[in-house]
């Protein structure tokens, strides 16, 4: 092959892989803390307004059930990912994750778990629960709807299968819908759980009292790859933190639906640790 020709054919492959990169050079993974079609409807404004930020391709993943999540986390095919506070603390020890943001939701910066029940069940304290089942929303990997409602239990006395009887929802919304007709006798979720549209729109939350909550803790975090550049990573906290400071800001907030993200580190996560060694025995 002549010099030149050589020299073309190399330019068309640096051009064709240059393109194959540039396909999705972020790919944002969003947990199903709500259903599938709803979360990608709430993160689209979010999405189309970092890749214009950021002057590149954003591909936006919600995968169908938290195990297919946590097995995309666990592969590390999300650069920037939206996950509950345990998941963070398991994927920064063990595969490097780093927070930057969380969310702020109802104006507030902390969340804490609650356990639910009927206004009508005649269950007045936690001790009531013993010989009950409580249906908890998500799995044993969520922060606010397992661990940090096991961590209520665990204060008051109880203890998983010996005291009660756990089953799992799809999510928070499903375990607090659930209880609402009557599947189990307290639902483990987030304690904001109660007011969001998802459970408003699909029973009447008056006939739902929050029993007890947990300590509070961080919001739901943003993390990003190890390997993603500082500059970068700089201007996706500085995107997400300004989004309050203008209209159409304010705008990819409520689709969303939070109130704003502020900056955060690993540091603000201790109670998140603490909670989940206490309840479930597991150090990060």
């Amino acid at each position: 092959m002549k010099p030149k020709h050589l020299l073309a054919s190399i330019g068309t492959l640096l051009t064709l892989l240059g393109s194959a990169q540039a396909i999705a050079d972020i790919t944002l993974g969003i947990f199903p803390r709500r259903p599938v079609a709803a979360t990608h409807k709430a993160f689209k404004p979010l999405r189309e307004h970092l890749e214009k930020q950021l002057g590149e391709p954003v591909r936006l993943v919600v995968p169908k059930d938290f195990k297919a999540f946590w097995d995309g986390v666990e592969k590390k095919q999300f650069d920037l990912v939206h996950y509950n506070q345990y998941h963070y603390i398991k994927s920064h020890k063990e595969l490097g994750y780093e927070v930057i943001v969380a969310n702020e939701e109802f104006g507030n910066k902390q969340i804490a778990g609650a356990l639910t029940v009927r206004k009508d069940s005649g269950i007045k304290t936690v001790a009531d629960l013993k010989g009950k089942t409580i249906l908890f929303g998500g799995g044993k990997k969520a922060m606010g709807s397992y661990i940090a409602p096991t961590a209520i239990l665990k204060t008051a006395g109880l203890n998983e299968g010996k005291d009660y009887t756990v089953k799992f929802a799809k999510n928070p919304p499903s375990a607090v819908i659930g209880v609402y007709n009557n599947a189990a006798a307290a639902a483990g979720s987030g304690n904001v759980v109660v007011r969001i549209n998802a459970v408003t729109k699909k029973i009447n939350a008056d006939d739902i009292v929050i029993l007890a909550e947990s300590d509070q803790f961080t919001q739901l975090p943003w993390a990003v790859k190890s390997d993603m550049p500082p500059a970068k990573v700089k201007k996706i906290q500085d995107v997400m933190v300004g989004l309050k400071a203008n209209t159409e800001g304010q705008e990819i907030l409520k689709a969303a639906k939070v109130t704003g993200f502020y900056p955060v580190s690993d540091s603000d996560f201790a109670k998140v640790r603490e909670l989940t060694k206490f309840a479930v025995g597991e150090e990060y």
